[in-house]
């Protein structure tokens, strides 16, 4: 698949989590379990790593957890036990390579390259905080809106010294745009939120394009729903922050 899939994929997943926020928690919990377990699947193939079977379970698992913590822990400390999940993956992820044993190909790679990976799948529970914290579904639209302009600013087959600055300019717009006309939300946090989400994005398209050439279904799966699993926790603690 060609790197433009992953951009599109992403705008599926960004689209899919909003429109869960408006269904039900229980529908917005089975999404981001879903979407946890898929970029564990999808992440040892984007690595390029041994063992990608062992290491999916070990990247998504942690994730599906922080996702069903994050929805059943009572107030305020919605991702209270996301720091535990983090941690329990990158030990895991240890543990694994030292059971591969001494000298085995890409070791390092593949143990810095899945603590990352833990660290995205767990990040995905603050789509789930975000929507339990004062219940305004508002603010993670708001975050959607601009997620899905940065996503469609990467999809510009423009060299990426072009498509980086403008990924984050319209995104610090569409921030306050969606504001001013799906809410009451203030101008500065919405732009600092586009501004935010809009930085995050075009940086996993340039670890697209670092890789050069197309990668498969999985590896795009995960690099798709990768970055729209952090903006969750983006969307959760911007709206402590700057705006409740």
């Amino acid at each position: 698949m060609k790197f433009w899939s992953v951009g599109v994929i992403g705008l599926v997943g960004v689209a899919a989590i909003v429109g869960s926020v408006y269904v039900s928690p229980g529908a917005l919990l089975a999404l981001a379990v879903v979407v946890a377990l898929a970029v564990g699947i999808g992440w040892p193939h984007y690595l390029g790593i041994p063992a990608k079977k062992t290491l999916a379970a070990v990247i998504g698992l942690p994730g599906a957890g922080s996702a069903v913590a994050a929805y059943y822990v009572p107030a305020p400390g919605f991702l209270n036990w996301t720091p535990a999940f983090i941690a329990l993956g990158v030990m895991a992820i240890f543990v694994v390579q030292l059971i591969r044993g001494t000298g085995q190909a890409q070791r390092l790679e593949s143990t810095l390259g899945c603590c990352v990976g833990v660290l995205l799948s767990c990040l995905g529970a603050g789509w789930i905080a975000g929507a339990r914290f004062n219940g305004v579904k508002e603010m993670l639209l708001v975050a959607g809106v601009s997620a899905a302009v940065a996503l469609l600013a990467g999809l510009i087959q423009w060299p990426d010294r072009i498509v980086a600055p403008l990924g984050v300019i319209l995104a610090g717009l569409a921030g306050p745009l969606a504001g001013v006309v799906f809410s009451d939300i203030a101008v500065l946090p919405a732009a600092v939120f586009g501004v935010v989400v809009g930085a995050v994005l075009v940086s996993f398209r340039r670890l697209v394009t670092l890789r050069g050439g197309p990668i498969n279904f999985l590896a795009a799966l995960s690099m798709g729903l990768g970055p729209v699993s952090a903006v969750g926790s983006l969307a959760y603690f911007i709206d402590k922050l700057l705006i409740y």
